[in-house]
């Protein structure tokens, strides 16, 4: 009998668990944010980090980004971006700094670090027309990211904005790229290839940033993608007109050379080639030496501009920073396009549309 006892308490399963408080729940982790990735951002941007290097130091930590690739977001210097990254380390580990996933209360304080995190992450993501480089999984994730970070801050419209901008440009990812694996670009795209459930999302959480009225630049960076959205085919004319207003009215929110450059790209349309080469002479071209696309849209106004060699020359830097493999085919082919095209006879089958056309 004495051994059945004995061998009954040590066999005798464990207590259950006791049910957890009200408290415990609401102050639990997964209930305040249940994303486990976007928990890890919310703890990453620290109000004690600098506000500059909160969103860097994020995208090495949680999205794992090189230090490379984050430079390169940020236009600076890849010694300058590790130096940046060094002195957030070493102020966290001096001053001592507990991190934690913070409650509600200091969500505003972190929310626009965590916005300019996610932009980053998805640019690196969204530059990759095919889906094919190392960060193509961000661009699927960030439909699920940016639906929760909508239902947490459902006041907030900078980030409901910025979960429309996700859907309305992954609306477009069926028409981003030819049967030649090469890029198309934006007003070259077959609106009728358009995901139009994605873009009915976009619009809802448009509508409900708007209704705030508390505007923003992400709510300006997600009417741009919504602009496009009037086509309904390609015989209607691109919205340049509008797509340069609401450029304009960007600019007045953030001078920026990102936004300088897209403007560029709208205001060739409307003013002409020279106009738009005469503005992007005016932005820093040390600083962007190492941004692909400034290349690019400089290749393609110098050779409207008849400007043949000096476009060539831009193409071949465009081409040497190592674009995706969608970008290079395009470019490729905008280059062969230009050098050749008094032998177009001579251009690859992948430059040319089904009716055998450039």
């Amino acid at each position: 009998m004495i051994r059945k006892r004995s061998v009954r308490r040590r066999l005798a399963p464990d207590a259950p668990e006791p049910e957890p408080s009200i408290e415990a729940q609401l102050a639990s982790d997964t209930r305040l944010i249940p994303d486990e990735r976007l928990r890890l951002i919310f703890v990453c941007c620290h109000p004690a980090v600098a506000p500059e290097a909160r969103a860097a130091l994020t995208l090495r930590l949680v999205c794992g980004l090189s230090v490379a690739e984050i430079a390169r977001a940020f236009l600076v210097s890849e010694p300058a971006m590790f130096q940046r990254l060094t002195r957030a380390k070493r102020k966290i580990a001096q001053a001592g700094v507990s991190f934690e996933v913070p409650g509600p209360q200091a969500w505003p304080e972190r929310i626009d670090a965590v916005l300019s995190t996610l932009e980053i992450a998805y640019a690196r993501a969204h530059e990759d027309a095919a889906g094919l480089g190392a960060h193509a999984g961000y661009a699927r994730e960030m439909l699920g990211l940016t639906a929760v970070l909508a239902d947490l801050l459902p006041d907030e419209p900078e980030a409901l904005a910025f979960a429309a901008l996700v859907r309305f440009a992954e609306a477009r990812r069926p028409a981003r790229v030819d049967t030649g694996g090469a890029m198309v670009p934006l007003d070259q795209q077959d609106p009728e290839l358009w995901n139009r459930a994605l873009i009915a999302e976009g619009d809802a959480l448009l509508r409900r940033a708007a209704k705030l009225n508390r505007p923003g630049p992400r709510q300006l960076r997600s009417a741009l993608h919504a602009a496009w959205f009037r086509r309904r085919s390609l015989t209607e004319p691109p919205p340049w007109s509008a797509i340069l207003a609401l450029y304009d009215m960007l600019l007045t929110w953030r001078e920026d050379p990102f936004v300088r450059l897209n403007r560029a790209v709208a205001l060739a349309e409307i003013a002409g080639p020279a106009t738009a080469l005469a503005e992007l002479e005016t932005l820093d071209a040390a600083r962007l030496a190492d941004f692909q696309p400034f290349h690019a849209v400089r290749a393609s106004l110098l050779a409207r501009l008849g400007r043949r060699d000096e476009a060539l020359l831009a193409y071949d830097r465009a081409l040497a920073l190592g674009p995706a493999e969608a970008e290079r085919r395009w470019l490729i082919c905008r280059r062969m396009e230009l050098r050749e095209s008094h032998h177009s006879a001579d251009l690859p089958g992948e430059c040319r549309g089904p009716d055998g056309k450039l």
